[in-house]
């Protein structure tokens, strides 16, 4: 966790700049009242992730053939590709109801009985973020997840006792966009384990056709691939680019969404062919037309682009990597190939302006 001079969480600070973005992967407060109309209600409206859902299906199928509750769940991957979809899917597919909440909101192992006592059998419990949750409410959900059963304390010091409180079987579905902060005796108790992955364009072509149907919105292949290919390989982007270019047809044009409104209507909103938006090609701009092309410290890059060090780290940077644009290294950032002919620019030759290439040259 990063804390600034005042004690503020910066991670929660980047966490709330990253919310601001029209490419951000998280959820705000529209995003979650849209999403509750356009998510698919079972696994064969599901669009992508072809392997976890085949596999989901298969543990689903059997518990329903066996009467039982399905096993403990562990959906990982990044923010928008369906984590929060899937777990209301396997409720609808147990015929189950669900409860929802989130490692955050459990900050004492009272909080956690609190909720497991009221579950009904066969209930499903979604605890996104499950890796945020306090230790104390962790070792207790290990033997809710084993045993069903949970030991609640009442009473402080010599004098406390510890009361056996038996659970109903239910199912538990946590979510984790930092799988690797979930410590092993906690993942070793889900039976299955699913990791999302992020999409490809035909296959989110499928996902903007699907929810401009239920959004009543005419759009063309073309214009649904012109905004697939800008959309970071994440339904949530893709289905929030789909409204703000719905909005700009009904203004600009005549309702209908073809490539050159789509095109048109994600200028307006500063997102390019690749999904960069401003913040990501302010940091790529400088880091080619001020550094050279690198290599340069975090700390410079985030004071030329006038933004703290960890936003630039955490909200811009980790597309910036998987996009093939900039490079970490141990001597700094470094832009690649991609990122010069990205911003129409020519890289300058090793040596210019006293930098030296990636390895030295």
């Amino acid at each position: 966790m990063n804390w600034d001079e005042t004690g503020t969480d910066t991670g929660d600070l980047a966490d709330e700049r990253l919310e601001d973005r029209l490419v951000a992967a998280g959820a705000d407060g529209e995003d979650t009242a849209v999403e509750a109309a356009l998510r698919p209600k079972d696994l064969d409206e599901f669009v992508g992730q072809e392997k976890v859902r085949e596999q989901l299906d298969l543990v689903l199928r059997a518990a329903r053939a066996r009467g039982a509750t399905a096993d403990h769940v562990l959906l990982s991957g990044a923010p928008g590709l369906g984590k929060t979809t899937l777990s209301m899917i396997i409720a609808a597919e147990m015929n189950a109801p669900i409860r929802i909440t989130s490692g955050p909101a459990i900050q004492h192992a009272g909080d956690l009985a609190a909720i497991l006592s009221s579950l009904q059998e066969g209930e499903v419990l979604f605890l996104d973020e499950i890796h945020r949750m306090s230790r104390p409410a962790e070792e207790m959900l290990y033997m809710a997840m084993e045993d069903f059963r949970v030991d609640v304390i009442v009473g402080k010091g010599p004098g406390a006792t510890a009361i056996p409180l038996e659970l109903p079987p239910f199912t538990l579905v946590g979510a984790t966009t930092r799988a690797g902060l979930l410590p092993p005796p906690l993942r070793d108790r889900f039976g299955f384990t699913g990791h999302m992955e992020f999409y490809e364009p035909p296959e989110l072509e499928r996902v903007i056709h699907r929810s401009a149907g239920l959004l009543d919105v005419a759009i063309d292949a073309a214009g649904a691939a012109e905004i697939a290919g800008r959309s970071r390989g994440t339904p949530r982007i893709a289905n929030r680019l789909l409204r703000r270019v719905r909005d700009y047809a009904q203004v600009k044009a005549d309702g209908r969404i073809d490539r050159e409104v789509a095109a048109a209507a994600l200028r307006v909103y500063e997102v390019d062919a690749r999904g960069l938006d401003r913040l990501d090609r302010a940091v790529l701009g400088a880091l080619l037309k001020l550094f050279g092309g690198g290599p340069v410290g975090l700390s410079t890059l985030a004071v030329a682009v006038g933004e703290e060090r960890e936003t630039v780290e955490e909200v811009a940077e980790p597309f910036l990597v998987r996009e093939g644009l900039l490079a970490r290294t141990p001597r700094g950032r470094v832009a690649t190939p991609a990122a010069w002919a990205h911003l129409g620019l020519v890289a300058p030759q090793h040596g210019a302006k006293g930098q030296q290439g990636l390895f030295g040259a």
